[in-house]
């Protein structure tokens, strides 16, 4: 069974230089898959009209059609292309919480994320998310600057 590293990005700068990392160290490990992920910050506490939750759930599904478009879906191939065996997952939730959830869940070996000042993602991880994942993640994290 193939060793799998989760990578979260973040659609900036340093989501690529997390994913440069991560496909340096599926390199040195050999047998590896790499899973790519997004996550977008979304509270399902709300308290609003049934008309506003249907306009909120139709806003949900654009996102992940976004996410999956423009940050997740051109880095898998990128990976694929260059001969790396990798696949990708979009979700809304807690960043920290998330990326944790996914990685358990698809059975990563270790999460590598980006830090930078470029916004997005890593500016959301890198207060009390950062802080949380690192903290709280169930297997190894790897903050690449």
């Amino acid at each position: 069974m193939p060793t799998k590293l989760l990578i979260g990005l973040d659609g900036e700068g340093s989501g690529d230089r997390a994913l440069t990392h991560a496909k340096r160290l599926a390199g040195l490990i050999g047998e590896c898959e790499i899973v790519v992920a997004y996550v977008i910050e979304w509270s399902p506490f709300s308290f609003q009209t049934a008309e506003e939750n249907a306009k909120r759930h139709q806003r949900r599904e654009e996102e992940l059609n976004l996410a999956h478009s423009r940050v997740v879906d051109p880095a898998v191939k990128q990976l694929v292309d260059e001969g790396y065996v990798a696949s990708g997952v979009v979700k809304h939730g807690d960043v920290a919480e998330t990326l944790n959830k996914i990685a358990v869940s698809c059975g990563a070996e270790q999460i590598v994320v980006g830090r930078s000042s470029e916004g997005g993602f890593s500016q959301r991880l890198f207060g009390s998310s950062t802080g949380n994942l690192v903290m709280h993640a169930s297997m190894p994290v790897t903050v690449v600057g």
